[in-house]
C-alpha cells in the first residue's frame, strides 16, 4: 500500500473490454482509494429499463424511462466474503445480471441518452467530492471530473479485448460466441464515439495506455508509477 495525506482523484477513461475496472479495482485497493464503477451503474439503470419493457429492438421509451427515472437508486457494497465491490440496485444485488449479454447489447443506447448520463454524472461527482478516489468510465477525465490530478485513456485492438471478454463470460459458463462478442465490442465503440452526449474522447491531458500487449502487471506497475509522480 502507498502511504500519502495527499488524496487524488484518478479517472479511467477507455474502450469497452479494455481492462478498466480491473485495473482501476487494483489500484484503489493499492492505494486504500475508494473505488466507483461508472459503467456498472449505467447497466443497472439498462436492467432497470429492460425489466420494465422500455426497451424494444434497441429502442427506448425514453418518456416513460425519464418518468421513472427518480425510481432508480444505485449504490455499491462491499461483499465480506470475496472482498469485491458489487452493484445494488433498489436494495438488490444485481452484479451477475448487469453483466449479461442481453444488458451488453443495450447499455450504449441507455447510456447516450442525456438526463440518463445527467443524473448519473450527478452521483458520481458527489461520489468524488472528497477525493480518494478511481473511478472509470467513457467520461470521467472529461466531463465527470475534468479536473482529476491523474487522467488515463486505456485502449487495445478489438480483437483483443473481444478475446479477454470472451474469456470472462466463458469463465462464468455463459455460452456465447467469439464472433458475437467482437461485433457487439465494435458496435459500442462505434456508438460511444458518435453519440451525442458526452462522446467517447480522450481528455487532452490525459496519459495514454495501449495495452494490446501488456500484462496485468506490467500496466498496474506503470500506473502506479505516474500515481507516485503525483501525490509526492
Amino acid at each position: 500500500m502507498i502511504k500519502s495525506d495527499k488524496k487524488i482523484i484518478i479517472a479511467i477513461d477507455g474502450y469497452s473490454s479494455s481492462g478498466k475496472s480491473t485495473l482501476a479495482k487494483e489500484i484503489a485497493k493499492i492505494l486504500n482509494y475508494k473505488y466507483i464503477d461508472s459503467g456498472a451503474m449505467y447497466r443497472a439503470v439498462t436492467l432497470f429499463a429492460l425489466r420494465n419493457n422500455l426497451i424494444q429492438n434497441h429502442e427506448v421509451n425514453e418518456k416513460k424511462l425519464h418518468e421513472l427515472i427518480d425510481k432508480i437508486h444505485i449504490n455499491f457494497k462491499l461483499n465480506p466474503e470475496n472482498k469485491r465491490q458489487e452493484t445494488y440496485l433498489n436494495n438488490e444485488n444485481v452484479e451477475e445480471e448487469i453483466r449479461k449479454m442481453e444488458v451488453s447489447n443495450n447499455v450504449s443506447f441507455i447510456s447516450k441518452i442525456g438526463f440518463v448520463r445527467k443524473k448519473m454524472v450527478r452521483f458520481q461527482q458527489e461520489m468524488g467530492s472528497e477525493k480518494g478516489i478511481v473511478m472509470d468510465g467513457r467520461d470521467i477525465g472529461t466531463v465527470v471530473f475534468p479536473n482529476a490530478e491523474l487522467k488515463i485513456f486505456m485502449n487495445a485492438k478489438a480483437e483483443v479485448r473481444a478475446e479477454r471478454r470472451y474469456l470472462e463470460l466463458k469463465e462464468n459458463n455463459v455460452e456465447v460466441s467469439f464472433e458475437e462478442i467482437l461485433e457487439n465490442v465494435k458496435k459500442r465503440d462505434h456508438i460511444d464515439e458518435t453519440r451525442d452526449e458526452s462522446p467517447l474522447k480522450r481528455a487532452h491531458d490525459s496519459v495514454e495506455l495501449d495495452n494490446s500487449n501488456l500484462n496485468r502487471q506490467e500496466q498496474l506497475d506503470w500506473i502506479i508509477g505516474l500515481v507516485k509522480e503525483r501525490i509526492n
